[in-house]
């Protein structure tokens, strides 16, 4: 999209608003050289919601208004390394889409002691489900463990969403039913596997995640100490 043009003069070059991120293109015309100059990251607008464009379309098939009308109620945001997406005690009013990074959700004791509950890379979804549905104060912490984009959408545009555009009720309640079903698996998983067992079923399903993130913080999700997984890595080496 233009911004502005300029002209060249001899005496010197006179910027109006120039920007990091603006770029020229410099033409002549009747002896004077004009430039006009271009704002990237509305060129690119289009690549910013393409991650989780193509996540709806494994699920259901939108037109493009539809398509247009769902980006109109997302909000974007860049998260820095650490940086809080929620914090406890904060009520939860709305879920999260991780385009690109990587986010935990977690609780912290009174010694400080960290349990977490949830990793999200690229293409997962993130929140406080408890309170987001409930809108009881969020019992989760949600940052950053790498720096990251995602998308928000708020409970009263999502459920705007469900009226206008039932196809995505539909969409999301399935999303609901595969968390509430992944959360059972690994109730059970932590019932009945040893911790060398919880471990390879982790790395299994998750291996991009086991090179992202701290031992530590694994161990924190799967309930065990940092030393249970270096034991264990050293056992499987030896296979």
């Amino acid at each position: 999209m233009l911004l502005h043009c300029e002209k060249i003069l001899h005496q010197g070059e006179k910027r109006l608003g120039m920007q990091d991120e603006d770029f020229a293109a410099t033409q002549n015309i009747e002896g004077t050289t004009v430039r006009l100059w271009f704002r990237k990251t509305e060129l690119t607008v289009k690549a910013m919601y393409q991650p989780i464009l193509d996540y709806l379309s494994k699920y259901i098939e939108l037109t493009d208004t539809e398509a247009e009308r769902f980006k109109s109620f997302l909000k974007h945001r860049k998260l820095r390394k650490r940086q809080y997406l929620l914090q406890a005690g904060d009520v939860s009013t709305f879920e999260t889409f991780v385009a690109g990074g990587c986010l935990r959700s977690y609780s912290v004791e009174e010694d400080g002691t960290e349990h977490i509950v949830q990793f999200a890379i690229e293409n997962w979804w993130i929140g406080d489900l408890y309170s987001f549905l409930s809108g009881a104060p969020a019992t989760l912490n949600i940052d950053a463990i790498e720096d990251s984009d995602v998308f928000t959408i708020d409970k009263s545009d999502l459920e705007r969403l469900y009226r206008e555009i039932p196809k995505f009720e539909r969409m999301f309640r399935i999303l609901f039913q595969n968390a509430f079903v992944a959360y059972q698996q690994r109730i059970l998983s932590k019932i009945s596997q040893t911790a060398e067992e919880q471990y390879i079923e982790f790395i299994g399903k998750y291996a991009s995640i086991e090179q992202r993130v701290p031992q530590h913080q694994i161990a924190s999700y799967l309930g065990m100490s940092a030393e249970t997984i270096s034991r264990i890595r050293k056992q499987q080496s030896k296979h």
